[in-house]
């Protein structure tokens, strides 16, 4: 599955990811809204136009599930009919759903995004999906076991973006002499290395924050195997700079998401007089060219890159 995001990611030259983290009071009509069910059925056409807006320029949207459990069943309808349209669009499709628990818990979440339940069926449809891995081998191995059945992903968190993930990730192991997010890249590698696919990279990857670009310099140079999404970028104050870190020498190994900033940028002045699609569809080519120009000062030369494995 990582080689078909990858490639997606070549195709189209831009490393970054639309995060479809949609709630009501994002949508233009938001006051007009009456109950759970019209808010999903009007979040679905939100993002569906979004989706139509952006497929032909960015490779991957990220569904965030947060946003559509506030919604009820109704919301969990229209989160599996976002990833459902999406990839019919042709885009990858990430379910941020951060699950983990026991194994046969954790086999049952697992089941729900990337295989097949005792029915033959799959409820939320998915590329791949991001996992809390803070349990253990047993809590993550039936997640490896089905993106090697089933060809698909995880991202695994590693290092987050948010402001207080130090307090924990950021402790230092004595007996191991690391810090724990660098112990968890360690067995991120180890997990995903029998999942690597032509580029180089594993399609176990790791979830790293574009706001702690030493944690991400030291993650990428000791695991190159390793691909990174790497949240925290507009909204959230991480720059363009700060995320190029994250990068190999030819410019993949990550895909960066933004949520707010494409979804509200209709709310911004520079885009008032746009529809929210289109509005979005400005913000996610500014993003491109972002990200573009900070690989650029790295030497790295995105329009070069072609489908192949990685040198």
């Amino acid at each position: 599955m990582i080689d078909k995001l990858i490639e997606k990611i070549i195709e189209k030259r831009n490393p970054s990811v639309i995060g479809l983290d949609t709630q009501a009071s994002y949508l233009p009509s938001y006051k007009d809204i009456a109950g759970n069910a019209d808010a999903a059925r009007r979040i679905l056409d939100f993002n569906k136009e979004i989706i139509d807006a952006t497929f032909d320029i960015v490779p991957c949207v990220k569904v965030q599930v947060a946003y559509y459990e506030m919604y009820g069943y109704e919301g969990m309808k229209a989160f599996a009919e976002t990833l459902t349209y999406a990839s019919s669009r042709g885009l990858v499709t990430i379910a941020d759903v951060k699950r983990n628990d026991i194994a046969s818990t954790a086999s049952a979440y697992s089941t729900a995004f990337l295989g097949k339940n005792d029915l033959g069926q799959t409820a939320f449809a998915s590329d791949f999906m991001t996992v809390n891995a803070y349990l253990g081998i047993d809590g993550i191995a039936p997640f490896l076991q089905d993106c090697k059945e089933y060809g698909k992903g995880i991202f695994i968190l590693v290092r987050t973006s948010n402001p207080s993930g130090r307090q924990l990730q950021n402790l230092l192991v004595t007996l191991n002499d690391k810090m724990l997010y660098e112990i968890m890249g360690d067995y991120v590698q180890e997990w995903g290395k029998e999942l690597i696919g032509k580029y180089g990279y594993s399609s176990i990857g790791a979830v790293v924050g574009a706001t702690c670009p030493e944690e991400a310099t030291k993650l990428r140079q000791a695991h190159p195997s390793v691909f990174f999404l790497v949240p925290g970028y507009g909204a959230q104050g991480a720059s363009a700079k700060d995320i190029a870190v994250s990068f190999d020498g030819k410019g993949l190994g990550a895909i960066v998401n933004s949520s707010r900033a494409i979804l509200c940028a209709y709310k911004k002045e520079q885009y008032a007089h746009l529809s929210p699609a289109q509005a979005a569809r400005q913000a996610a080519v500014a993003m491109k060219k972002d990200i573009g120009a900070a690989l650029a000062e790295k030497g790295i030369d995105y329009s070069s890159l072609t489908k192949g494995t990685r040198e």
